[in-house]
């Protein structure tokens, strides 16, 4: 009996006949919208008995497999009883620049498909033309050869031939994933309180192909809740992959050991992790070129063989497993991991591979994504995540130096440039209070842009890298594509200073955005600790009337978290006065109990005076000061700071919505109590402003969506860093006067409302 294997014309001979070497010079690139309209141009001159967007099937056995190959061609042409293949490839390049031979993989897809139309209509010999379209100026160029059923039956066989060890793999890896998921039970001898409803909820959702918002408390065991039911779900043939998505390293780290646990209790499933190019790229500088990058050079002549190397040793693809198979086959580490990730059983990334319109996987066919399931980790963290990856903004000083630095050389970029930098003095004037606020996009700019875009292209293309140029090219084009996004759920924010203007088309609520990315996956699951209230979050990241929500309470008892409320000012015009009062309640949180602390503030500003505060009253304890941009060493050596047994206390001083505020782990003694310094709330800059004038225009209250609910979030957050399993018990203490307010006090988590209220008079005992 033969196995069977299903696989599309397009992988098929990508895989086959893939070859050459990494290249990041510059090529233009087509949308696959722009590719579709420069097809049907050319379709459009198809005769009436021509045939277009054709498709095919077809069976072929080799060795023990039966494989299932079907593709859609372009253009069937009827001449006279013989048919001609058109295979249309569009391109940026000059066409002058193309030659029969540019492209081996186009001629074996239209091969592929040659040979099914010969099949099909019992044609002894067919002709099969490569069709290509500048894009630009639409110019077409077109190549032709005809075969015989013989030529296409031994090159259908080369084709499978080579393509048969992945095809093997492929079918021996399915049946091992089905068998052990089937067969894989729960990691934990137990189900924490409440977890074993989130999984069921998660299966569920999987199962019918649903969205989920589940809010469940720190400490449950999330990443394990959602991971196990969709294996499960997977094992039941309810999907096929899985993207696990986190915003932090350290949540990468946690969903690579749920995969560890769930391979010692016998899974068999590949998961790869994607990090960022610049940190695992081995060469000093990040250039993508064969003549600088030997990693780069020949690229796609050795990766079939090292990536069935890395796929047939490793199930857990780590960073550091992706660099070593990277040196054994000279590979560059970050494509091997976007390779993996297209064959690989679950991918763990961060949001942006899915969410990000520039930075997305791509070649994930719409087939594919059909059998994925999207987890998303801390989803609370998508919000503002969402609001960059879809908002865009454009500087004059980069065009006025432009206009300068091409004056003498390419006048079509200097005169470009200094068009939009003339519109950028329109705006300046026009913002003379400080910046002004428009609602919509200004069309005479987008012409101006595409202008610009193109004349840029043509001395790319020549010249090759101008870093200069190329920053500013693909800035221009990020603000046109998210130009073409733009709705009321935008504004276009104009700001002006005495040297400077910029404009940012601003995605205040990317819900439609975040729903339309989404589309295409077999099911979504949005999970945090800190969907409070959840309509908000709902509201902000695409909620649909058919989605499911789930809320989770907390597993922990009540009475291993002693919760207090100082109602102190730490409003920003009253600190000063307020300062010695609260280093009186930090001296006395400390020392009734000693312990380990962690203070959470608002802003690096007021944690560093309230630090000197603290240290000049020489309090009997330790402390350490997180500081800004701090190398993942230096995280390291903070939270290694935090241990059992100390001699005495420990104090340190952190800021909220920072890398110590949420996905860190200190259990035990290593933590015994958490303050926080506030409540949270976002600076009151312009962009926040007028934030919350659109939300009041939409109907929502502007205050709170716009700094209530964020701030809490961070407070929520700061403050289940405290309990994380059933024996962890510790202290919260939650300063401001701001707590006593319903407004506030509702957005506590159910187990922090049983507080005592801390006064000058009554303290912590």
């Amino acid at each position: 009996m033969h196995e069977s294997i299903k696989v599309s014309v397009r992988p098929l001979v990508e895989y086959a006949f893939r070859s050459g070497s990494i290249d990041a010079r510059f090529r233009t690139a087509t949308t696959m919208h722009e590719g579709t309209k420069l097809h049907q141009y050319v379709q459009k001159q198809y005769g009436e008995q021509d045939q277009k967007e054709v498709p095919f099937e077809m069976e072929f056995e080799y060795d023990d497999l039966l494989f299932y190959i079907e593709g859609r061609c372009d253009g069937l042409l009827k001449r006279n009883d013989s048919y001609v293949v058109d295979e249309i490839k569009s391109t940026s390049l000059p066409l002058e620049e193309i030659n029969e031979n540019s492209y081996a993989v186009h001629w074996a897809q239209a091969k592929c498909y040659a040979y099914m139309a010969m099949m099909k209509y019992d044609q002894a010999t067919i002709s099969v033309q490569l069709t290509y379209i500048q894009s630009e100026t639409k110019e077409v160029r077109t190549f032709t050869n005809s075969y015989s059923l013989e030529d296409l039956s031994h090159f259908i066989s080369e084709v499978i031939q080579r393509y048969t060890p992945f095809a093997r793999w492929k079918v021996d890896h399915h049946h091992r994933l089905i068998d052990s998921s089937r067969s894989l039970t729960f990691p934990f001898e137990t189900y924490r309180e409440g977890q074993r409803k989130f999984a069921g909820s998660v299966y569920k959702t999987v199962q019918e192909g649903a969205t989920l918002f589940a809010s469940a408390p720190t400490g449950i065991g999330k990443t394990m809740s959602t991971l196990f039911p969709t294996i499960k779900a997977i094992g039941e043939g309810h999907g096929q992959k899985i993207f696990y998505l986190t915003a932090k390293t350290i949540t990468r780290e946690t969903a690579q050991e749920a995969f560890k646990m769930m391979e010692d209790k016998g899974l068999i499933a590949t998961s790869v992790t994607i990090t960022a190019k610049d940190k695992v790229c081995f060469k000093e500088k990040t250039i993508c070129q064969k003549d600088y990058c030997e990693y780069a050079d020949g690229y796609y002549d050795r990766i079939n063989e090292g990536l069935l190397d890395l796929l047939r040793n490793e199930t857990r693809i780590t960073r550091e497993v992706l660099e070593g198979y990277a040196h054994k086959h000279r590979l560059c580490p970050f494509e091997l991991s976007l390779d993996a990730a297209y064959v690989a059983d679950a991918v763990i990334c961060d949001y942006n591979y899915i969410f990000d319109p520039r930075v997305s996987l791509k070649r994930l066919i719409e087939e594919q994504k059909k059998q994925t399931t999207v987890l998303i980790d801390e989803a609370h963290n998508l919000v503002d995540r969402a609001r960059g990856m879809f908002s865009a903004e454009l500087h004059k000083s980069a065009f006025l130096q432009l206009k300068r630095s091409y004056r003498s050389t390419n006048q079509e970029i200097s005169n470009a440039a200094s068009s939009i930098n003339k519109l950028f003095i329109d705006y300046k004037k026009s913002a003379q209070s400080g910046y002004v606020v428009q609602t919509d996009v200004d069309e005479e700019l987008l012409v101006h842009l595409d202008t610009f875009v193109s004349v840029c292209e043509k001395e790319l293309l020549l010249q090759g890298n101008d870093e200069e140029l190329l920053d500013v090219y693909f800035t221009c084009q990020n603000f046109i594509r998210i130009a073409k996004l733009y709705d009321h759920h935008f504004f276009t924010l104009v700001q002006a200073g005495k040297s400077e203007a910029s404009m940012k088309l601003f995605c205040f609520d990317p819900s439609n955005q975040l729903s339309r990315m989404r589309n295409g996956f077999r099911s979504t699951v949005f999970f945090s600790a800190t969907f409070s209230p959840l309509s908000y979050y709902q509201n902000m990241l695409g909620w649909e009337d058919d989605d499911y929500q789930v809320t989770i309470p907390s597993p922990f008892p009540e009475e291993n978290m002693s919760v207090y409320i100082a109602p102190l000012s730490t409003k920003y015009r009253e600190r000063e006065e307020t300062l010695e009062p609260l280093i009186d309640l930090l001296e006395n949180v400390v020392t009734k109990r000693k312990g380990n602390y962690l203070f959470f503030f608002s802003s690096y500003g007021y944690m560093e005076r309230v630090y000197e505060a603290y240290t000049d009253r020489e309090i009997d304890t330790d402390t350490i000061l997180q500081h800004q941009n701090m190398t993942e060493e230096e995280r390291e050596q903070y939270l290694e700071t935090f241990t059992s047994g100390r001699s005495k206390s420990l104090a340190g001083f952190a800021v909220l919505g920072g890398i110590f505020s949420e996905g860190i782990d200190l259990k035990g003694d290593r933590l015994t109590g958490v303050v926080v310094v506030g409540v949270g709330l976002p600076n009151f800059d312009t962009e926040r402003k007028l934030m919350k004038e659109r939300f009041d225009l939409d109907g929502k209250n502007g205050f709170e969506y716009t700094y209530v609910y964020p701030g809490m979030n961070r407070v929520q957050q700061a403050g289940g860093r405290l309990i994380r399993s059933e024996t962890d018990k510790g202290i919260l203490v939650l300063i401001d006067s701001r707590y006593v307010e319903k407004r506030y006090q509702q957005l506590l988590p159910f187990e922090w409302r049983n507080f005592d209220l801390l006064t000058p008079e009554k303290k912590i005992q």
